[in-house]
Parts: C-alpha cells; structure tokens; sequence
C-alpha cells in the first residue's frame, strides 16, 4: 500500500486570516464585516475568492479547511 502525500493548502495573506478566523468562530458575514471595518458585500467576495483558492463547495467545507491551515505547524 502506498500512502498518498496529504494536499497542500494555500497560504492565506494575514487579512485573509484574520477573516478565516472569525469564520472558523462561527461568525456570520455581517458579524465578521463589523469586526473587520467592511461592507458585508466585501466580505461575501472574499468567501467567494476563498472558496476558489481551497476548492471548497460551501461555508463548512471553507470552515474546515480554514481550520486545518490556521492551527497547523
């Protein structure tokens, strides 16, 4: 049996951490803009870059994701 190397994740600029931390606390987009000082509509396209730059479908998925690099060696 081969063991199959684990996917690399993306490397996130510090504001797109800052964000992915507020998500991964269960913030919702509105919530996360008022901590951030932006419209909610910017924060709905940096979901959106986000979800494209991890292949993530949904919010959860990004979440995980989130998660996984954030609190990583």
């Amino acid at each position: 049996m081969t063991a199959h190397p684990a996917p690399s994740l993306p490397t996130f600029t510090a504001r797109e951490q800052e964000l992915l931390g507020h998500l991964t606390q269960g913030a919702t987009d509105r919530a996360i803009a008022r901590r951030m000082a932006l419209s909610p509509h910017t924060v709905d396209t940096y979901l959106r870059r986000l979800r494209h730059k991890t292949g993530t479908a949904n919010r959860i998925q990004l979440a995980i994701v989130a998660h996984t690099a954030l609190h990583s060696p």
